[in-house]
């Protein structure tokens, strides 16, 4: 169970609070040594700083609030995430359409509360149906098929897959599980980015993210690889097969995450989702790496023990 009484005294939340804020002000730190001791001018990297303390800061409050808090959380982001999907794809000229996928991460919402795997995990073929029959309803063939796939890849995407980082509430070790993939998936994120920049040469996938380099996916990977060594504490019953499994989980799907939602954008003929976030671009913009991992995290958790 999470509440802001128990996380007062979680020993692993209030470690992960230590560890976020000494990230920070150490990340400040080296920024700050870099333009005025190195004097080299890093422009927006300021601003893509100043964007990680506040989501920092947000997303210890929301895990701190508990429960309620970090589904509803996860529900909004995912509203959040689509309407920008929508915008961008052009879908959000068909209201029942949307209305549709909006409804169906509501619903997966209220799963997670109830903490019912086979409710969650079955409302895709609820949800999709739903969104087939919408055009039948309206009596509409003209631009249905692609219509319908993009509200129907919005679903599946970032409603139902991102839609299991809220589902982790229900496990035995929710703070560590929770604040870990968080936290890896966002960092190794941040060492694809740095990798690349240090090391790079050669393009990861050249024609879907240009910047995207060899030399930083495996920066990354070996990243999240040392992770689950380095934040044992997370998950103390897990053994080392569980610990490779999961710097792999964090390491390649991150990264297949992030190219995704880079193909969808290139796809759409777009630079970022949206820019609600400086620096950093759209809420999906930010989320996708966690996209894969989120699920294929919780279910190896789940099938290991994690779950009462």
């Amino acid at each position: 169970m999470m509440s802001p009484q128990i996380a007062l005294y979680d020993p692993v939340f209030r470690a992960y609070c230590v560890i976020v804020v000494l990230a920070l002000i150490g990340g400040g730190f080296v920024l700050a040594f870099v333009q005025y001791g190195l004097k080299k001018e890093l422009g927006s990297i300021w601003a893509t700083f100043r964007s990680w303390i506040v989501m920092a800061l947000i997303g210890l409050l929301t895990v701190f609030f508990g429960r309620i808090a970090v589904i509803l959380g996860v529900a909004v982001l995912s509203v959040l995430a689509f309407r920008e999907f929508a915008r961008v794809s052009g879908l959000a000229a068909d209201a029942a359409l949307v209305a549709t996928v909006y409804v169906g991460i509501i619903v997966l919402a209220c799963a997670s509360f109830v903490g019912r795997y086979d409710l969650f995990a079955i409302l895709p073929l609820v949800v999709i149906p739903a969104i087939l029959i919408v055009p039948v309803l309206k009596n509409r063939a003209g631009g249905a098929i692609q219509k319908t796939a993009m509200a129907i890849v919005g679903f599946v995407y970032i409603g139902w897959m991102f839609g299991h980082l809220g589902f982790q509430v229900n496990a035995t070790n929710a703070y560590g599980l929770i604040c870990y993939v968080i936290f890896a998936t966002e960092l190794t994120d941040i060492s694809a980015f740095t990798f690349g920049k240090l090391f790079g040469r050669r393009p990861l996938r050249s024609e879907i993210s240009p910047r995207k380099t060899v030399e930083g996916a495996v920066g990354a990977l070996v990243v999240a690889m040392i992770l689950p060594w380095a934040l044992r504490f997370s998950f103390p019953s897990f053994g080392a097969t569980q610990l490779i499994l999961i710097g792999l989980i964090v390491g390649i799907g991150g990264i297949i995450g992030d190219l995704s939602v880079s193909m969808i954008k290139r796809d759409l003929d777009t630079k970022d989702m949206g820019r609600v976030i400086p620096g950093h671009g759209g809420i999906l913009d930010r989320i996708d790496s966690l996209i894969f991992v989120a699920p294929l995290f919780m279910h190896m958790t789940k099938y290991y023990q994690a779950f009462g």
